[in-house]
């Protein structure tokens, strides 16, 4: 019985400190309408995938106060970078 409330306690310890449960989150433009612009953020490292450069925007946009961005450009190749506009 420790040995399960043991893990029940790490399990929930874990998905509260998880950056991605409470990251910015990306909404069309039609959808940005309906919030307040707060500013834009640029991935500033060159990424290998298009997650991973979104994963950087959210954090970014997280951390200007920001719940949602919209990608407004984008540079796909050998490395990825974006551009996006940050909503509350």
């Amino acid at each position: 019985m420790k040995k399960i409330m043991a893990g029940v306690i790490a399990l929930i310890t874990a998905s509260l400190i998880c950056g991605s449960a409470f990251a910015a989150k990306e909404i069309s433009k039609a959808e940005a309408k309906k919030y307040h612009k707060v500013g834009t953020v640029s991935s500033t490292k060159e990424h290998t995938s298009p997650r991973a450069a979104m994963e950087e925007i959210s954090k970014k946009a997280d951390a200007m106060g920001g719940k949602y961005f919209v990608i407004t450009s984008g540079n796909e190749g050998d490395k990825v970078r974006a551009t996006a506009t940050v909503y509350k």
